[in-house]
């Protein structure tokens, strides 16, 4: 399956009236080499992903997913070096979904927004809080910000 996605930061906080539902994610990386791994809790689901190299510029890549036992992801999120936790917020604009991750913990002060696509060229209507895109820039990658989390970075807010 291929993923095609756009990555943008947030320029200001005014998504949050438009919010249509919020979910708590926690996610570890249990391997990232050709193929990263990638465990999460998502509220009460546990799925295990596998994404392959990005291509076109950060832009597609390679994406298996897949439900498995909450216990079970409990368990491979203990064994990772590290985790993410942020809260995803669902927003609908002008037909598309976009997905905006809320950083806690070390990536505190981190708000990225990103919208699927069923193409490359495909065009999408950019709400007014979105920000800079950043697709493709690998500090921005979850597996990035587990090992170099934001709050390190010195910046006050993206």
């Amino acid at each position: 399956m291929q993923e095609i996605e756009r990555k943008y930061l947030i320029a200001d906080e005014s998504f949050r009236e438009d919010i249509s539902r919020s979910m708590r994610i926690a996610q570890g990386y249990l391997c990232s080499r050709r193929v990263t791994a990638r465990v999460r809790i998502c509220d009460d689901k546990g799925i295990l992903t596998f994404k392959g190299k990005s291509r076109d510029g950060g832009l597609s890549r390679f994406e298996w997913e897949s439900e498995i036992p909450y216990k079970v992801a409990e368990q491979l999120l203990q064994r990772c070096s590290g985790v993410v936790d942020k809260v995803r917020h669902i927003v609908e604009f002008k037909g598309h979904t976009f997905e905006i991750d809320e950083f806690k913990g070390k990536n505190e002060g981190l708000i990225i927004a990103e919208v699927e696509l069923s193409r490359a060229d495909e065009a999408v209507a950019l709400p007014s809080w979105i920000g800079d895109e950043i697709t493709g820039e690998r500090c921005f990658y979850n597996s990035f910000l587990v090992k170099h989390p934001f709050r390190s970075w010195g910046i006050k807010k993206a």
